[in-house]
């Protein structure tokens, strides 16, 4: 039940003075019929919120094509104000084609929007299969440099009470199908014929969980992953830290902000070419992928990073240009032309 609470689910540590959060929590079954409804619950919880803090807004941005993308649609036909969206991940390359209802729902969004913000190309050539006319532009997602950046590995470990003398790989993510963790275990049954000395790590919580847990009894890899269930995102920087690779062997994506924090924190990124990860990950210096859903060769490429010198400080410096400052900064610079 704690990835029910909000603590989960929103990060308030350090939020800038000048923000308000005003949650706006909403109860439905997980059922795609459930889930088509949900547009128009989170327009009325939105609006019910507007009235209750009386909040004044010039311009809305939502994260998400749906269900916040719908309920903005709404909110700027009621109070004419510009409206931005940001479409991430299956909000853009699965669900408007799933069927031809959700494609009409989808397009009425990004039509409905003055600007849309998309985290990669990929995600851009899924728009252009859709009939959508408003302008879009390509912003990657960001990390925090604040709280997402190179740490003592020794100190990490202790603290989370994790063994010093093991080579740890790293995956955090919902344990859902599209995150390719059962991929990931099956490359570990390949890892440890190899080396003992390794350790994986998947955090998250999801409907995969039992399924994953069986997989890995099935293994006898109960010595080698572990999975330690959801953790706070303010504890996420010490897991990353506590590291030797990170890997996210998922089988598609937009552009992972997990991607993002594991190279702010100096560490390098073991993927799949997926979604905007190839243009990111753009040189071994920072990362290897494989194709996705291919157990043998993501354990090769696992071996191969394991044995690599990685140079901590060119990883992040590299990751310098995806902050939120520096993306933010292009955020702002949209909204701008439509003051």
């Amino acid at each position: 039940m704690e990835t029910f609470k909000l603590d989960y689910k929103i990060d308030l540590n350090n939020i800038p003075s000048n923000l308000s959060v005003h949650p706006t929590p909403i109860l439905y079954a997980p059922l795609n019929s459930q889930y088509k409804k949900l547009g128009e619950k989170h327009f009325k919880a939105a609006e019910r919120s507007i009235r209750k803090h009386n909040i004044k807004f010039d311009l809305i941005h939502s994260h998400f094509t749906w269900s916040s993308g719908y309920a903005s649609a709404k909110l700027k036909e009621k109070y004419n104000v510009p409206f931005v969206v940001t479409g991430h991940g299956y909000d853009i390359y699965g669900l408007p084609f799933k069927d031809e209802e959700w494609k009409e729902r989808i397009e009425y969004v990004l039509n409905s929007a003055d600007r849309i913000i998309t985290v990669s190309n990929s995600n851009l050539s899924c728009i252009k299969k859709l009939n959508v006319k408003t302008p879009v532009h390509i912003l990657p997602n960001g990390y925090r440099p604040d709280q997402f950046h190179p740490m003592d590995m020794e100190t990490c470990r202790k603290a989370l009470d994790l063994p010093l003398d093991k080579k740890i790989i790293l995956a955090v993510g919902n344990l859902v199908e599209i995150k390719g963790h059962n991929y990931l275990i099956g490359a570990m049954e390949e890892v440890v014929k190899h080396r003992k000395d390794v350790l994986c790590f998947i955090v998250g919580g999801g409907e995969t969980e039992n399924k994953l847990r069986k997989q890995i009894k099935n293994a006898g890899l109960e010595d080698h992953v572990k999975l330690p269930g959801s953790k706070l995102h303010n504890e996420i920087p010490m897991w990353v830290n506590s590291c030797d690779i990170f890997v996210l062997p998922s089988l598609n994506e937009g552009n992972p902000t997990v991607m993002f924090e594991c190279l702010g924190c100096g560490k390098p990124f073991i993927g799949t070419k997926v979604g905007g990860v190839p243009e990111i990950i753009v040189s071994d210096d920072y990362g290897l992928l494989v194709e996705p859903a291919n157990s043998e060769k993501l354990a090769e490429t696992i071996l191969m990073a394991l044995d690599k010198t990685w140079d901590t400080t060119k990883i992040k410096a590299y990751s310098a240009q995806f902050t939120w400052a520096e993306i933010g900064k292009n955020i702002v610079d949209i909204y701008k032309t439509l003051f």
